[in-house]
């Protein structure tokens, strides 16, 4: 069985940084995309940024030139650097990623159980 499992949240001040891993374990055959969402108190979930297995990314305006996602295949590891952290970066942070099992021929999403980021102003 496949999980993900993050780690690296926590309590900042505005203007700090932290960095969030989310490493996945299991039979597996391959990680796809791999991918950061965000849900803060009454909102909808959206997604931060995609990272695929090559190393392309993309990312949601608001964080644009303050996170970098980056991967280690050889881990099945997906890291989120958050630097100039605001308030309203404040969330439960949730990995998401696209594995191929075993015992599958297609690749399943998964995700991890969330890491709270609050940033304090």
């Amino acid at each position: 069985q496949v999980q993900l499992v993050e780690s690296g949240g926590g309590l900042v001040q505005a203007g700090g940084s932290l960095r969030l891993s989310c490493a996945a374990s299991g039979s597996i055959t391959s990680v796809d995309d791999m991918a950061w969402f965000r849900q803060a108190p009454g909102k909808q979930r959206e997604l931060v940024a995609v990272i695929t297995f090559g190393g392309g990314t993309n990312y949601t305006d608001s964080v644009k030139g303050r996170f970098t996602i980056t991967r280690d295949n050889a881990k099945k590891t997906v890291y989120l650097q958050m630097n100039s952290l605001k308030p309203e970066d404040t969330a439960v942070y949730y990995c998401s990623a696209a594995v191929m099992e075993t015992t599958d021929w297609y690749p399943r999403n998964y995700w991890g159980q969330g890491t709270q980021v609050t940033v304090s102003s």
